[in-house]
């Protein structure tokens, strides 16, 4: 996702409470109760990306009890889903994320850790996606997490290991079949989803 720098100052720390109040023209994500803007208007390639796996996604996912999202789509990052929104300092939009226990989705969205989140690099986010929430999907749970460079075509894959930590990333191209971790059975083609996706 692209995102700019925080949003005021202080040590103020806000909550999903306070998040629900500001203007939805606004898209802002937090971070540890700190509130990031979201830059507006993804480029097309960002786009075609996201309807591709989308639609990849889709297809399998019909009929299983596993969902697929895409952003806009409020994540509340928490341990416990009996936790009072209004303690929820971590609220993020996936470009995309797979949620397998339907206890966790609500009308607001997801409560608690998706089972895999994908988001697309741009040059504004490399900062967040590689250490924010990289860290934030670790400490959350978040079972698999790739982090899409669409210029470069490349794919970074990191899975949770049985410490709660996740692994060295898995790193695929754009000629490569990537075998989703959390469904044994389904692969994505990464030509299809690269495929005349140039700038």
């Amino acid at each position: 996702m692209i995102m700019s720098q925080p949003v005021g100052k202080g040590l103020k720390k806000f909550t999903y409470r306070d998040y629900l109040t500001w203007p939805e023209d606004q898209p802002i994500e937090l971070f540890d109760g700190i509130p990031y803007a979201m830059t507006p208007a993804p480029s097309r390639l960002h786009q075609k990306i996201i309807v591709e796996l989308i639609r990849q996604l889709s297809t399998y996912l019909h009929g299983k009890t596993c969902e697929v999202y895409t952003v806009p789509f409020d994540v509340r990052l928490t341990t416990d889903i009996t936790t009072d929104d209004e303690e929820i300092e971590n609220v993020v939009q996936p470009d995309v994320a797979i949620i397998c226990d339907k206890a966790k989705l609500d009308d607001k969205g997801c409560k608690g850790a998706p089972d895999l989140v994908m988001e697309i690099v741009s040059p504004a986010s490399v900062s967040v996606d590689y250490i924010k929430k990289l860290s934030l999907y670790e400490k959350y749970s978040v079972r698999e997490y790739w982090i899409i460079h669409p210029v470069d075509k490349i794919i970074m894959v990191y899975k949770l290991v049985e410490q709660g930590k996740y692994a060295r990333p898995e790193v695929y191209q754009i000629g490569d079949n990537l075998q989703v971790g959390i469904l044994e059975d389904l692969s994505i083609t990464l030509a299809g989803v690269f495929e005349e996706n140039r700038m």
